[in-house]
């Protein structure tokens, strides 16, 4: 008999212009009166206040805690400062508030609502947090949010690097699929096929048209949250997190200044899609072309010599995780690409 598991996907979804300023009427639908807020910390007051405005008009009680630690640490502290009576976790603005919130939520079983203020990566949607322990970072177990709430003008305004970013991370989901693939056919690591099919389905959609506007800023959206839903359809991080993430994990690890986490899982996918073959290395590349990506990597360029240590050391992060980068010594490759490669001119340094 096959086991049964509860699936938990968004039943809220907003993706659209002035969302944020709504947000207390979605949450008085579902019967909402005590939420507490999680925000970034520095995030414009403007901004936040019109958050609270949207909630206090719709009759919902909220109190407001700013974010500027990752920490699991602060993130269990936080939890325990939590009034009882509260019925919703809202997360507002960028991946540590999200992330502390959301586990937050995990912790104590309720609805958890992710307000995402820029596109930098899928974890706004996944079911997992983010969290630093002991300094460095590492994914819990967490809880899907009830509902994301994207508020498309705002996220259009957001630096281009965040766009770059999550941009970077959407094209990571095409190695990722093809490193699952292979782990079936080396260990029989089960694949869920529609979990794959949401996955790859997210960044054709995307390529589409891969415009920063408001119909842009949609799409890609809408393709980081469907990628949180195939991770949870596929019960791991499989459908969105390969070799690529490995590296970038890695460089986490061992660089002097870890880039932004799309940045480094985008470059690391163009990188491992060549081991793997087929025309992944085309497709991703037209999708980093079309969006500008590679201006926010010339911008501030890669160390080759921690790239090189972060890809001899991936295959190791993560014991049983079979990657294109378990069955070979994969550095002499990348190391000739990253030389002879147009695309990838002025993204490494001397």
């Amino acid at each position: 008999m096959n086991d049964v598991r509860t699936l938990r996907v968004p039943s809220l979804v907003r993706v659209k212009p002035g969302a944020s300023r709504r947000i207390g009427i979605y949450l008085q639908r579902v019967g909402t009166r005590k939420a507490i807020l999680f925000a970034s910390a520095g995030l414009p007051a403007p901004l936040v206040d019109s958050v609270l405005l949207a909630l206090e008009d719709a009759g919902v009680s909220v109190t407001r805690t700013d974010v500027d630690s990752g920490s699991f640490e602060d993130a269990v502290r936080l939890f325990e400062s939590v009034p009882p009576e509260t019925d919703a976790v809202l997360g507002l603005g960028g991946g540590k508030a999200l992330d502390v919130a959301k586990y937050i939520a995990h912790l104590g079983g309720r609805p958890y609502y992710a307000m995402p203020l820029s596109l930098s990566n899928d974890g706004f949607a996944s079911p997992q947090s983010s969290l630093t322990i002991q300094g460095r970072r590492r994914s819990l177990v967490s809880r899907v949010p009830t509902g994301v709430v994207v508020d498309t003008e705002v996220c259009r305004l957001a630096p281009d690097i965040l766009w770059h970013s999550g941009v970077g991370d959407l094209a990571a989901k095409w190695t990722a699929v093809a490193d699952w693939k292979l782990a079936y056919h080396h260990d029989g690591t089960p694949v869920n096929d529609l979990a794959a099919l949401l996955s790859d389905a997210t960044v054709m959609q995307f390529l589409a048209r891969p415009e920063r506007d408001l119909e842009g800023v949609r799409l890609l959206a809408t393709a980081l949250l469907l990628n949180g839903v195939a991770m949870e359809l596929a019960g791991s991080s499989r459908p969105a997190s390969g070799s690529e993430h490995l590296i970038s994990h890695a460089l986490d690890q061992i660089s002097q200044r870890p880039r932004l986490h799309g940045l480094q899982v985008g470059v690391a996918a163009y990188l491992v899609s060549g081991l793997q073959g087929g025309n992944q290395t085309e497709r991703i590349g037209e999708l980093l072309d079309r969006t500008g990506f590679w201006d926010s990597i010339r911008a501030d360029p890669f160390d080759p010599d921690e790239w090189r240590l972060a890809v001899e050391r991936a295959p190791m992060l993560k014991p049983g995780f079979h990657t294109i980068l378990s069955t070979m010594d994969a550095w002499p490759r990348i190391d000739r690409q990253i030389g002879g490669d147009p695309r990838l001119a002025g993204c490494f340094g001397p």
